[in-house]
């Protein structure tokens, strides 16, 4: 069963299209994420669901019922912003309570509604505190627990942690992913920010100038992107561009800008064909492998990230390319002669723009 659903959504603003025919389901109870650059439409797609913009075309269920004629507060879904919209002149209980007075709950009820969503987000006994004495993410849970004492069949977030820094984010990450559980709420989550949604969600959908390019969990949108969009955007890769000399069985001899020949899985295109190529950093290893596969060139320079550490090696023709060093305790140095190689069937080469 579906919380959400859209069918054939499209939105235009006059002669431009913002959401283009978008249709997805979200199973009840499960973290759905959409994914992409700034100004892909997914705000715009998130206000349509929430009511504040109407679709063009296309249908928006909640619990298998059209909400099309519904206004906004006579739709079950609630909205987190990214910058949370608490009321700073109330205190905490207050503005967890301000949703259930203005649905005419008995007051006599609030109070212990106020209570128990608090116990759920980990922040019991803060009724009385004020809105400024809060950090970055006790405010967050604040803004869920608002929505939450509603109880809706649908939480929409819009990049709720944006605000927030490196750290706090990291570690919201986590808590969001647990509150989710712990509520059994159908999420949607928008981002643009990848390792927030790989990390969250059961399904990402990844979007692309109001488009849906690939819809998957997150494993299947690193491992087995769908277009050289997904593949680019999801995760961390480097990327040439180049023309496919020959295709021969699912495989293709790419003649790369700058001179180098590598072979890589076609993912689309034939001979003559312009492609990008991937290759994830973490498959590239260092020493000589089988032909096509295999580069030189000079260490340029070691990146220390703690499991995100990277080798840059320079080649000839001029490209950088990121090597994973996941120790950090690489025993190469800058200027360093290398050859580094990868399994050919880890580099995905897709139609990409003239070569």
């Amino acid at each position: 069963m579906y919380d959400l659903e859209s069918k054939s959504v499209t939105k235009r603003f006059g002669s431009f299209t913002a959401v283009d025919s978008v249709s997805f389901g979200v199973p009840s109870g499960s973290f759905f994420s959409i994914l992409g650059p700034s100004g892909c439409g997914k705000t715009t797609l998130m206000r349509m669901i929430a009511g504040f913009e109407n679709p063009s075309e296309g249908d928006i269920l909640i619990k298998d019922r059209s909400v099309l004629n519904d206004p906004p507060n006579k739709r079950n879904v609630k909205m987190v912003f990214q910058h949370l919209a608490l009321f700073p002149m109330m205190n905490v209980g207050e503005n967890i309570a301000y949703g259930l007075r203005c649905r005419g709950d008995a007051k006599s009820s609030i109070g212990d509604k106020v209570k128990a969503v608090l116990d759920r987000v980990g922040l019991p006994g803060v009724e009385e505190k004020q809105v400024s004495q809060l950090s970055g993410g006790q405010k967050q849970r604040i803004a869920i627990a608002r929505c939450m004492v509603l109880e809706p069949d649908v939480l929409l977030l819009d990049e709720p942690l944006g605000a927030l820094d490196l750290k706090l984010r990291e570690h919201m990450k986590i808590e969001l992913k647990q509150l989710q559980h712990q509520f059994e709420t159908t999420f949607l989550y928008i981002t643009h920010d990848q390792s927030e949604a790989l990390v969250m969600s059961d399904n990402v959908a990844v979007m692309n100038a109001g488009r849906f390019e690939q819809i998957g969990s997150p494993k299947e949108l690193y491992d087995r992107p769908v277009s050289g969009f997904v593949a680019g955007f999801v995760g961390d890769s480097n990327r040439w561009a180049g023309r496919v000399d020959r295709v021969s069985d699912g495989m293709a001899r790419v003649q790369l800008e700058g001179g180098d020949t590598v072979v890589a899985s076609a993912e689309g295109g034939g001979d003559g064909a312009s492609v990008e190529v991937f290759v994830r950093p973490e498959v590239i290893k260092i020493g000589a492998g089988p032909e096509g596969s295999t580069l030189s060139g000079k260490v340029d320079s070691l990146l220390f990230n703690g499991a995100n550490s990277r080798v840059l090696v320079k080649t000839p023709s001029g490209k950088l390319i990121e090597v994973a060093d996941p120790s950090g305790a690489s025993t190469l140095a800058e200027g360093d002669e290398v050859q580094i190689h990868w399994d050919p069937k880890r580099a995905l080469a897709f139609p990409g723009e003239a070569a």
